[in-house]
């Protein structure tokens, strides 16, 4: 060498001399370095975008199904971008993976991402035919571009493809890319994994999945969503399906008799649109609204589990008890509109002549359709446990595929009635007993507008004095404008609705008893729950707890608690509502019903019959019953009321709840500082023998009467008194 280059120098050759006069030498020097630079540059573009390790690990944890269960361990709803469910492979069952590795990847355990053995003979294919007609994506190779690569079909892509499998193989245990690939890939129906599908196509968890059914879901790889799937073809997913039993028995996982057999059998899976619906879509949307504020996307991402207080048994109650009233309610209101012609003013401009009402009428499919879009009867329906707080059931609406208004948390309108037992509170926990009277007679009340009304009892009724417990258990409106008048100010009735839990505003006026203010159904059976739980409300809870993919608890559930009113002033309302329902307003509870156990409610209705509503309670469960249209305008009709539309939802719904949960017959323990004597009906005083009609009533100890009845304390009296009938109530 140096020798030449002594030469060179001496005979003062230039290089590119040299080697024009050396080309044996040259051609190939060159022709090797422009073929190792072509080759840096294209490993370079190949390796320039391929994952890092973290990009790695960040992929091995994929997006996650959350999960919605009720209190009795069943999944209301599923929140997911894509379908997921992990399960470690130690819980897939053998028959699982030996499918999975006869049809994909048969040499999986032997190399290590790319299977060179099948390079050489898929190469030649592709080739002749200028297309990618024969495959030889291992395993891993899929994972690789399922999770890093675009699906386009190019050399360029299954180049990356194979680098970036070599660098998985590099990173992970085979068994983990197993349980990737099997917890990843597509199969169908909206899943990836195999646990989802095997929920989706059979119904059952993958540990129980049986060799046929295993190798059906193997099978999917492939095409999930086209030729092989059972929702395009039986047939052809059968056909696939005995394609891997074929393999499987080719590499000895199952033997030639086995796949004999089974080949026969017919593809069976459930139907796609099994589990299409959602048990209480309103609570289940209520709960996620409630997260998705604190948890964003990772409520859709996460694989969170959400255990909630609704239980499966009373909504179903809940949705048997609206359906079995309001159909049939809704049908009589319909023919009422019809009939009357008050449907006229919904159209465009309003129909006027005979000859066009005539015309609407005679197509029955225009008809239904115009009432269903416009006077579609709606039903509200909430109940919860008054000692806990938590949400037993929840109904937002007659269907919540056609509206997700959720008329329990957002709906606002007037209780009528309902709101009563709220003014008599104040009454009673201020010292006036159940035995004040107050007169049954015309009254003008000033509303929260400013304007003057002059209210009428239900009935157009008017009398003398009048109890504060009969007032409630009639339901005179009378009495109630007058308990406001005479008894108690607004402005207390309004202080005691904050501490109830009203957040609407509700005004410092002669109607507030009324019910001339909105309220919130979710609000008003949690006040109504106050006079179950002995004076405390505590406040609705619908999420117990929320636990993370790996089992460790994010949330529980702590409600607020709070003393609304004394325990005795409780007691003494649970009795006067208890009368409702016994003797009053609310009384088909018992006879029509049969709805017997200790319990307290009262009706309510608005003007011109908007809203109807029944609140009631036992000392188990509070619930609330609103019907009406969305539409406020339009009435239910007249005489229909709080008493015939939503206490025959509530009533049957109460029966039935108590009885499939069992529970035990409870009545309401009177506490310490009640007493309860026998009353005279007449004068209001302690009874005497010779009274002739008595009842028992409560009283707070300290303001207990202690005289006793002077109008039949006479001889005269007492010889009149043998000739009667004495009755207690």
């Amino acid at each position: 060498m140096r020798r030449k280059q002594r030469e060179i120098r001496e005979n003062k050759t230039s290089l590119p001399e040299y080697f024009k006069n050396h080309q044996w030498i040259a051609y190939p020097a060159v022709f090797l370095a422009a073929l190792l630079f072509l080759a840096g540059i294209s490993l370079f573009l190949l390796t320039r975008n391929l994952p890092s390790l973290t990009q790695l690990e960040r992929a091995a944890d994929p997006l996650l199904v959350t999960r919605i269960y009720s209190r009795d361990g069943k999944i209301l709803k599923e929140l997911y971008k894509q379908k997921r469910l992990m399960v470690p492979l130690d819980r897939m069952p053998k028959c699982m993976l030996e499918a999975t590795l006869a049809i994909e990847d048969h040499k999986f355990y032997q190399h290590w991402g790319i299977n060179l053995k099948r390079f050489p003979k898929a190469l030649y294919v592709d080739l002749k035919y200028m297309s990618f007609k024969q495959g030889f994506s291992t395993i891993t190779m899929q994972l690789a571009r399922k999770l890093y690569l675009h699906p386009q079909k190019t050399i360029i892509r299954k180049l990356r493809e194979m680098l970036t499998s070599i660098q998985i193989e590099r990173t992970y245990s085979k068994s983990e890319i197993l349980e990737m690939y099997l917890n990843r890939m597509p199969l169908g129906r909206g899943t990836y994994g195999v646990q989802s599908a095997s929920l989706a196509y059979f119904g059952k968890n993958i540990e129980e999945l049986n060799t046929e059914e295993a190798a059906l879901l193997a099978g999917l790889f492939q095409l999930p969503y086209g030729y092989y799937s059972p929702d395009s073809s039986l047939a052809k997913a059968k056909h696939r399906r005995n394609v891997v039993l074929k393999s499987m028995a080719r590499n000895s996982f199952i033997t030639q008799a086995q796949y004999d057999s089974l080949r026969q059998e017919d593809v069976v899976v459930i139907d796609r649109h099994a589990d299409a619906g959602t048990t209480a879509p309103y609570f289940c949307e209520y709960v996620r609204k409630k997260l998705y504020n604190k948890y964003g996307l990772r409520l859709y991402t996460d694989g969170l589990s959400i255990y909630t207080t609704l239980d499966t048994r009373v909504q179903a109650v809940a949705d048997s008890a609206i359906n079995g009233f309001i159909p049939g309610l809704e049908k009589q209101i319909w023919e009422k509109i019809i009939k009357k012609d008050k449907f006229t003013d919904w159209f465009n401009p309003p129909l006027e002549n005979e000859e066009e009402i005539e015309a609407f009428l005679a197509d029955s499919a225009k008809v239904d359709s115009l009432l269903q879009a416009r006077a579609t009867l709606q039903c509200a329906l909430i109940s919860l446990d008054p000692a806990s707080g938590e949400i037993l059931s929840m109904v937002g609406g007659r269907d919540f595929a056609k509206s997700k208004y959720n008329r329990v948390t957002q709906m606002k309108r007037q209780p009528g009635s309902n709101f009563k037992p709220f003014a008599y509170t104040v009454a009673i926990d201020n010292g006036w007993p159940p035995t004040t009277e107050l007169l049954n007679q015309p009254v003008v009340v000033t509303m929260a507008d400013g304007t003057q009304w002059r209210p009428k009892n239900y009935d157009e009724t008017t009398g003398g004095p009048t109890t504060l417990r009969e007032g409630l258990r009639r339901s005179l409106n009378l009495i109630a404008a007058r308990l406001v008048q005479e008894l108690i100010p607004p402005e207390k009735v309004v202080a005691y609705a904050k501490r109830f839990g009203f957040t609407t505003t509700i005004h410092p006026f002669d109607g507030v008893a009324l019910g001339q203010d909105v309220v919130i159904p979710l609000e008003l059976v949690s006040a109504y729950s106050v006079f179950a739980n002995k004076g405390i409300r505590v406040e609705p809870t619908a999420i117990l707890r929320v636990e993370d993919k790996y089992g460790n608890v994010l949330e529980s559930a702590s409600p607020r608690r709070r003393e609304v009113i004394s325990e005795q002033t409780a007691y003494i309302m649970s009795d006067m509502l208890g009368t409702v329902i016994n003797k009053g307003t609310g009384q088909a509870a018992r006879w029509k019903y049969n709805f017997y156990r200790p319990a307290g409610g009262k009706t309510g209705t608005t003007n011109d019959y908007r809203n109807t509503w029944f609140s009631g309670f036992t000392p188990e469960i509070t619930t609330t019953v609103w019907v009406g249209f969305d539409d406020e305008r339009l009435s239910i009709g007249d005489k229909r009321t709080g008493a015939n539309t939503a206490l025959p939802v509530w009533a049957p719904f109460m029966r039935m709840a108590h009885d499939t949960l069992a529970l035990p017959l409870k009545d309401f323990k009177q506490p310490d500082g009640i007493v309860r004597l026998p009353v005279c009906a007449e004068s209001k005083k302690i009874a005497t023998p010779s009274c002739p009609t008595v009842w028992n009533e409560l009283f707070l100890d300290n303001l207990a009467p202690t005289d006793t009845c002077k109008i039949h304390s006479s001889p005269r009296s007492n010889t009149a008194g043998k000739n009667r009938k004495r009755r207690i109530f």
